[in-house]
């Protein structure tokens, strides 16, 4: 076993510490959204939290980074397949649509299949009753279009 072992196992890596990231990131963006609190402090306050252990930490800066710093074009990219402006969205499912936009578009390595299901986990668990049923439909829309070569 190398130096670099242990690191890695602490840092996180594989699905688990991704499906981490996402969870993370969701969190981070609902305080984003509501606070419009600096993301630079975002990112070190969950990152040094409890709940950090085992994350993909990359991962995890990337989805914060980015969908905060691409939001006006995720919003864009999304207003297409939502029914409703994306301001009247709960914010849980608002943070969960970036991610998984942000994803589809830039994260080519990422299955879609692996993109919508980790969204609608994730809003089984944070978001309102039956709203994993709207993410799910949004992001199966987004995806026939995004990644229209990947679904044949």
């Amino acid at each position: 076993m190398t130096d670099e072992a242990p690191k890695q196992i602490a840092r996180g890596t594989g699905s688990r510490a991704r499906s981490l990231a996402r969870k993370l990131a969701m969190q981070a963006l609902y305080q984003w959204q509501l606070t419009q609190q600096d993301a630079v402090e975002i990112k070190q306050q969950y990152l040094e939290s409890e709940d950090s252990a085992g994350v993909d930490e990359d991962h995890f800066v990337e989805l914060v980074t980015q969908t905060i710093a691409r939001n006006e074009q995720i919003t864009g990219a999304l207003k297409p397949f939502v029914d409703r402006p994306l301001e009247q969205l709960d914010p849980v499912e608002s943070a969960i649509l970036m991610i998984g936009m942000y994803e589809l578009q830039q994260r080519l390595d990422i299955p879609y299949r692996v993109v919508i299901n980790e969204g609608v986990d994730l809003c089984k668990r944070f978001g309102a009753t039956d709203a994993h049923k709207y993410i799910n439909a949004v992001l199966d829309r987004a995806a026939r279009e995004i990644r229209a070569a990947e679904r044949q």
